[in-house]
């Protein structure tokens, strides 16, 4: 099913996989020929592919590109390692992106754009930043390529280019406790909306990567699974708890992803996080997926895992700068717990108005 598309799959559209393994799609009306569909999966031009083929116009037949042109780049790029190398989730997301640059500028020859022009389309989504920051990270990626295929000289994001501001704020609120407690109780142990939570909150593992963890990933009780996480990928080892099993146990969990919907499949990356969100609200708590694992970090923190382990845990390679932002918040709890006492020398507090000393902690009538 294309995943930009709402369920059930549209008329006509077919998947098969080859012996090698490849997922391909085809179009096919009645008893007529299988038309291929040969865009990537889920994308703009994949739609684009499938419409054409409904009604019977030719597939796959774009004009060809002149060799100068910003098309013809990034036709190009498409065909190398830099780009197949990017998660399914990244390409479609930049694929969404740069369709509508190229159909403003396709034409125009890529060695004539500028930081000026790069800039000016951080500014125009402005009002959306994390839609101007997938915008530059796009555009970023093709002529970081360009620049080192030769096809260009000067890399104009590579300087002069005013990054899109972020919010102030910490993302998506953290689940606390109490938000995990009144999930269990309204989701208890033998319902799938459980298993959602404990598979999040035992893994620690990003929506992208808890539709795909199952039984497949196991071995003598440890599941390791390769995550992916701005085109980076890395292993991560994950012992199954006690905790975890009991609910695996208990389930409904799918043949090939422990988190599955009611019809026992997968889900993808964006139907989980929605249907999540959704159990969620059920529960009193509007807070998303994303919350839950941060609360996971928290605990595991407070536990005394140190900022490595939870690099361990978390797939986080960012040279510790995340999993510092857990440990710091829990010295500092830690550390407050342990000096409260020493706030007078003589672990006394300090005189009452009557001149009176009361013991270190005990509160003035």
């Amino acid at each position: 099913m294309i995943e930009s598309m709402p369920r059930p799959r549209p008329p006509h559209l077919q998947r098969e996989i080859t012996r090698h393994g490849k997922t391909v799609w085809f179009v096919r009306i009645g008893k007529g020929p299988r038309i291929r569909l040969r865009e990537l999966y889920g994308s703009p031009a994949f739609d684009l592919e499938y419409i054409a083929a409904v009604k019977g116009e030719p597939v796959g037949r774009k004009p060809v590109a002149s060799i100068a042109s910003l098309q013809w780049l990034w036709d190009s790029y498409r065909e190398t390692g830099a780009w197949t190398g990017l998660a399914k989730s990244t390409r479609r997301q930049r694929e969404n992106i740069i369709l509508h640059v190229l159909n403003e500028s396709g034409a125009k020859p890529y060695a004539a754009i500028r930081p000026t022009h790069i800039q000016s389309g951080i500014e125009r989504r402005s009002k959306t930043p994390s839609a101007a920051r997938n915008f530059l990270d796009t555009m970023k990626g093709l002529f970081r390529w360009a620049r080192k295929r030769g096809h260009i000289q000067v890399d104009p994001t590579a300087f002069d280019i005013d990054p899109p501001k972020r919010k102030k704020g910490n993302g998506f609120p953290a689940w606390t406790r109490d938000d995990i407690e009144a999930y269990r109780r309204r989701w208890p142990l033998g319902t799938r909306q459980r298993v959602w939570l404990d598979v999040i909150l035992y893994t620690g593992l990003r929506r992208g990567d808890l539709n795909r963890i199952g039984k497949q990933h196991v071995r003598n009780g440890v599941a390791t699974i390769r995550t992916e996480k701005g085109g980076e990928t890395v292993t991560v080892t994950l012992p199954i708890i006690p905790a975890l099993q009991v609910t695996l146990d208990r389930g409904p969990i799918g043949d090939l992803a422990w988190i599955c919907g009611a019809r026992g499949q997968p889900f993808t990356k964006e139907s989980f996080g929605n249907e999540f969100s959704q159990a969620a609200r059920q529960a009193g708590i509007p807070k998303s997926a994303h919350g839950v694992r941060k609360i996971a970090a928290t605990i595991a923190a407070e536990n005394g895992a140190t900022g490595k382990e939870l690099d361990a845990i978390f797939g986080w390679v960012d040279g510790g700068k995340t999993s510092a932002i857990y440990t710091a918040a829990a010295d500092r709890a830690r550390l407050s717990s342990q000096a409260i006492g020493k706030l007078h020398e003589n672990g006394t507090s300090p005189p009452a108005p009557d001149g009176s000393v009361r013991a270190a902690g005990e509160i003035y009538k």
